[in-house]
C-alpha cells in the first residue's frame, strides 16, 4: 500500500475543502494510504511567478520537508502539481545538493487524475452522475503535465454521465493566478469567451481539475445568468456532489 501525501492546495483549503475529502476518498479507493501533513503550506507558485525566487526556495524547502516520508505527493491541481514537479528543481540550479533533493522530490509528485490512471492503473472511474458534462482543461495541467486523456478516461466510467467537448477548449479561462489581478480586463474577456463556449455545449455541468479555473469560470457563468453547475473533477469521481456546487443549481445526482 503506497503512502501518499495529499497536497491540499491553498484554494482548496480556503474555498472548497470538499475537493480534498473527495481526493482522499479516491486515493483510498485506489488502495493508497493517505496522509495530510499539517506542516504543508502554499507550493510557492504566486511568489515564483512574480520573481521572488528567494522566498519561493524557502517555501519549497518547507514543503519538501513536510512530505519527506511520503512515497508519492498528489495534488488535485495541475498548476500546483506542475510547480512541485517541474519548477522546484529549477529553483536550486546553483546548489547541486539541493537540486538533487528537489529532483528526487519532483519525481514523486503527481496531479490527481494522472496519478490514478498512470500509477494506480485505473482504467475508468466508477459511480453515478446524471447529465451532460463539459470538461475544462486547465493550462498548467494540459501544457506542462500533459494531463488531457486521464480525466476524460476516468469520467468515461461514470454511469449516467455524457461527456462533451468544448469549442476552443484548450484556450485559457483567464484566471492564470496573478494574471487575472494584473490584467483584469483581458482576463474578464477571456473568461467571458470561455463561459459562452461552455454554455454553447448545452452541458448541465462544468468539471475541471483546477479549482482556480473553476472559481473564475463559476463567477463568469453567474454573471451571464447561467445555471450550469460547477464541480471539481474529484467531487464527481468520488460521488461527493451532494454538497452545493461552486456555482449553479444543486445536483440531484
Amino acid at each position: 500500500m503506497p503512502k501518499v501525501g495529499l497536497f491540499v492546495t491553498c484554494l482548496v483549503d480556503l474555498f472548497r475543502p470538499n475537493v480534498a475529502f473527495s481526493a482522499i476518498r479516491l486515493l483510498e479507493q485506489a488502495g493508497c494510504e493517505v496522509v495530510v501533513p499539517e506542516a504543508q503550506t502554499c507550493c510557492g507558485q504566486p511568489a515564483y511567478n512574480n520573481g521572488h525566487s528567494r522566498d519561493t526556495r524557502a517555501i519549497a524547502r518547507q514543503v519538501m520537508t513536510a512530505f519527506a516520508d511520503c512515497e508519492y505527493v498528489v495534488a488535485p491541481s495541475g498548476s500546483c502539481a506542475a510547480m512541485l514537479r517541474l519548477h522546484y528543481p529549477r529553483l536550486f540550479t546553483m546548489d547541486a545538493r539541493e537540486q538533487a533533493k528537489a529532483n528526487a522530490f519532483a519525481e514523486r509528485c503527481w496531479e490527481l487524475s494522472s496519478f490514478l490512471v498512470e500509477i494506480c492503473g485505473l482504467e475508468a472511474g466508477s459511480g453515478h452522475y446524471v447529465g451532460k458534462v463539459a470538461y475544462h482543461d486547465g493550462c498548467s495541467g494540459l501544457r506542462e503535465l500533459q494531463v488531457r486523456h486521464q480525466p476524460r478516461q476516468l469520467l468515461g466510467g461514470i454511469s449516467g454521465l455524457k461527456l462533451c467537448e468544448v469549442a476552443d477548449g484548450e484556450s485559457c479561462c483567464g484566471f492564470g493566478g496573478t494574471f487575472c489581478v494584473k490584467y483584469p480586463q483581458i482576463s474578464a474577456r477571456m473568461a467571458d469567451d470561455k463561459a459562452k463556449n461552455l454554455i454553447a455545449t448545452g452541458a448541465e455541468t462544468v468539471v475541471a481539475g483546477e479549482l482556480g479555473c473553476l472559481l473564475n469560470i463559476a463567477g463568469r457563468l453567474e454573471r451571464l445568468g447561467s445555471e450550469i453547475r460547477v464541480y471539481h473533477l474529484a467531487e464527481v469521481l468520488a460521488g461527493r456532489t451532494d454538497v452545493a456546487p461552486i456555482a449553479g443549481l444543486e445536483s440531484d445526482s
